[in-house]
């Protein structure tokens, strides 16, 4: 099977293990966000350390790193935060979907912080992802009341999961470990959300105990596939396919829970998605059609008239080109997808 197949199962699987958290999270019930998250984290610190022990001279590549990996940390904690408030109050389906706006964020802040160009079909994909996430907020009653807070926090985790993968991005441009800034995020949110916890406990059953175990449980099992499909090709070429998680929530929801989005959301989730396709094919269509080498200055003599530069372009001069938006240009590190 060719390494890009192998990456499409790899990213499906991965959308499937993040919906079964995003379903443990909510079977928990009744129990505070932060209590939630806290318990979530403690399994991935727990796991992340262990990965990152099988080479601890990833230690040393946090030198240089400390402001794009503590932004990072607090990014992911937020977005977590916010998803599970939206997760809790809201049908699978829509606060997945609203989730999944990151990679839109990601483009935004990738102009900023990373300073790249995204292409014009980019910035028009994420003013449609934008409109989709409109038409699910306010796909209950259509009104703006109190009712589409939830909503705004699942934009709001989606927003800080894009700016997450940014900064993971330029620790990685920094020469950070992929493992070191996947426990560092775990064991910062573990630091901050312990108080919270603390303050807010809520006693737990041995249900609610295992599920939100079985909810780290995916989540790590989701990171350590999108890690696998990202290392067998190009983020650009599979980020499409993790939109299944909209599939395997929306399935999970209807079976065990009885949510069934409302037919306003399944058009909100049409917008959100194609955006996302378009962008895909955009990238798929520049691979094959790729820009010419642009052709020297020409000198006053006249002697160089016709003669065009001779260097290779590479796909990572493309990569840097005008169409560098967050999904293409994380292709040499494969972070763009990579969840809280």
């Amino acid at each position: 099977m060719k390494a890009k197949y192998q990456g499409i199962i790899f990213i499906i699987v991965s959308a499937f293990f993040f919906a079964l958290m995003f379903f443990f999270v909510k079977l928990a019930g009744d129990l505070p966000t932060m209590q939630k998250a806290f318990f979530r984290n403690v399994v991935a610190v727990g796991i992340s350390f262990v990965l990152l022990m099988r080479k601890p001279s990833d230690f040393k590549t946090v030198k240089g790193n400390w402001i794009p990996i503590i932004i990072r940390a607090a990014a992911g904690t937020l977005g977590i935060v916010l998803n599970f408030y939206a997760i809790d109050q809201m049908n699978l389906a829509n606060a997945s979907m609203l989730n999944k706006l990151s990679p839109f964020f990601g483009i935004v802040f990738s102009f900023f912080v990373l300073k790249e160009k995204p292409s014009w079909v980019e910035w028009v994909a994420v003013l449609f992802a934008l409109g989709g996430a409109a038409i699910v907020t306010f796909s209950n009653n259509g009104v703006a009341d109190w009712s589409v807070i939830p909503s705004i926090a699942g934009v709001g985790g989606g927003m800080a999961a894009g700016l997450a993968y940014t900064f993971m991005r330029k620790a990685s441009q920094g020469g950070a470990a992929r493992n070191l800034i996947v426990f560092m995020f775990s064991a910062f949110s573990c630091i901050v959300l312990l108080p919270f916890t603390i303050i807010w406990f809520k006693p737990m059953s041995w249900q609610q105990t295992l599920y939100l175990i079985l909810a780290g449980t995916a989540a790590a099992g989701g990171q350590i596939f999108i890690t696998m499909a990202y290392s067998k090709a190009p983020a650009k070429e599979l980020s499409v396919f993790d939109y299944s998680i909209i599939i395997f929530t929306a399935i999970l929801g209807a079976i065990f829970l009885h949510e069934f989005p409302v037919w306003q959301s399944y058009i909100g989730y049409s917008v959100i998605i194609g955006a996302a396709l378009a962008v895909w094919l955009y990238h798929m269509y520049r691979d094959k059609h790729p820009k010419p080498p642009k052709p020297e200055n020409i000198s006053d003599s006249g002697a160089n008239i016709g003669k065009v530069n001779d260097s290779t372009v590479t796909s990572a001069d493309h990569a840097a080109g005008d169409d560098g938006g967050a999904v293409d240009k994380s292709d040499a590190d494969g972070t763009n997808e990579t969840k809280d």
